[in-house]
């Protein structure tokens, strides 16, 4: 079996992220990027996730075509692929459903900067990609334009898209985005969230991007 441990990894983090309320049942998919060897993992369609075993896990290539393992790659196969295409730097892309950003992005309003520590993980606010029908070309390229160098966008009506150096780096992101996104929500109930100001938000983007070079 070809990565082993890569898909070992990949079955792993889906079941965080059952454990951890981010998704449920069939919802949701991963992605690794093999570079060397222009390849990459991904979970399969039809099949509940926090179930899925190393031998699921598929490998395809540029062209979707299969290399590896049984069943057909998640529908938003083409959504991963593009990001690879668009950012070299990303090695690994999750998408899940997980609520308190859900609530986000059925509204379209994005995440904006109210912990510091989102900034300097995601590069700055969690925008919203316009709607589009899951598995399209049109959704990969509106989640492209909100993702732009950031490690985050929001899926209008849909969910989250998160990416990092490697799976642990992207579920991190999600966990970040997930729980500043339910701060911002209980913050209303006493108030109105005060957004960190700019000069920082500007500092915090620079040391995110210093960051990202070294990688």
């Amino acid at each position: 079996m070809l990565y082993p441990d890569l898909r070992q990894k990949i079955a792993e983090t889906f079941r965080i992220l059952d454990e951890k309320g981010l998704t449920y049942g069939n919802a949701g998919n991963i992605s690794v990027r093999i570079p060397e060897e222009n390849l990459f993992l991904i979970t399969p369609s039809g099949v509940r996730k926090a179930a899925l075993k190393p031998e699921d896990i598929l490998v395809i290539d540029e062209k979707r075509r299969v290399i590896e393992g049984k069943g057909h790659p998640s529908i938003e196969t083409p959504m991963h692929l593009a990001i690879y295409k668009s950012r070299k730097d990303v090695k690994a892309v999750i998408h899940a459903h997980p609520v308190y950003s859900s609530v986000f992005a059925v509204v379209g309003v994005a995440i904006l900067p109210v912990v510091e520590e989102m900034i300097i993980l995601t590069g700055g606010e969690v925008k919203v990609a316009k709607y589009a029908p899951p598995g399209t070309r049109e959704l990969a390229n509106n989640v492209i334009e909100a993702l732009g160098d950031r490690k985050a966008a929001l899926l209008m009506n849909h969910g989250i898209i998160t990416c990092g150096k490697d799976l642990d780096d992207a579920l991190e992101v999600l966990i970040c985005v997930e729980r500043t996104a339910k701060i911002y929500l209980l913050s209303k109930l006493i108030g109105e969230p005060k957004l960190i100001p700019e000069k920082v938000i500007e500092a915090e983007k620079n040391l995110y991007r210093l960051k990202q070079k070294y990688q």
